[in-house]
């Protein structure tokens, strides 16, 4: 099954590394890196703001645990978001590239 991964980067160099990375490792097929947003939030009990940089992932349900090895690994954040969703439908053509692509 193919799977959506969504995390932010604390800059376009960082999400650049990271994609760059989860591809050469055969992790995700494909990596979208996003233009800089803001993001507000909490954090440990106080209302924080950051500029970051989203990067969207796309692979297979087997690759999850080792995606989530290496973003834990080359992420600068203490706890980086990671936020898989399955992909119940789409391009018969794209999903199967998708995982052909990480055989």
């Amino acid at each position: 099954m193919v799977v959506v991964v969504q995390i932010h980067c604390a800059s376009p160099l960082e999400a650049r590394s990271i994609a760059a990375a989860l591809l050469e490792q055969k992790l995700v097929a494909c990596a979208t890196i996003g233009a800089e947003v803001q993001s507000h939030y909490r954090w440990r009990g106080k209302l924080e703001e950051s500029c970051e940089t989203p990067l969207t992932l796309k692979t297979i349900a087997d690759r999850l645990p080792a995606v989530e090895a290496a973003i834990r690994r080359l992420h600068s954040y203490e706890t980086p978001e990671i936020i898989a969703t399955p992909v119940v439908g789409g391009s018969a053509e794209y999903l199967a590239w998708v995982e052909t692509s990480l055989e």
